[in-house]
């Protein structure tokens, strides 16, 4: 069991930026998958970007690519979500997750097994 967390999120005007963290309490990257999720009051939770377990091999929700980008410092066991000209839609929760498999072309809620806490991310028109 991986231990996650978030942090980064806030509350910002449109085309404004933040930069989402979610800590692993291991070494994570090469290991697991590591997936973004969003959810928002009354819709269902979806994917949004992904770290394959391969530790190289990326994917992007279609509406967020170009502006999401993912990132890692491994001496830190940190994944990162950059992300930049930020919409009132991307308005959500957004979780980190890890899962110890998980196919290439998709990212699918069920295969995360761990998840962190959460942090909201507000955009305002």
């Amino acid at each position: 069991q991986v231990q996650l967390v978030e942090s980064g999120g806030g509350s910002v005007q449109a085309g404004g930026s933040l930069r989402l963290s979610c800590v692993a309490s291991e070494n994570i990257f090469g290991r697991y998958c590591m997936g973004w999720f969003r959810q928002a009051p009354g819709k269902e939770r979806e994917g949004v970007a992904r770290l394959h377990h391969d530790g190289d091999s990326t994917y992007y929700k279609a509406s967020v690519k170009g502006r999401f980008t993912l990132s890692q410092d491994n001496a830190k066991n940190t994944l990162y979500l950059a992300m930049n000209n930020l919409e009132p839609d991307d308005t959500s929760m957004y979780y980190c997750a890890a899962a110890k498999w998980c196919p290439y072309g998709t990212l699918r809620l069920e295969d995360y097994t761990d998840w962190g806490q959460g942090t909201q991310v507000t955009v305002s028109a």
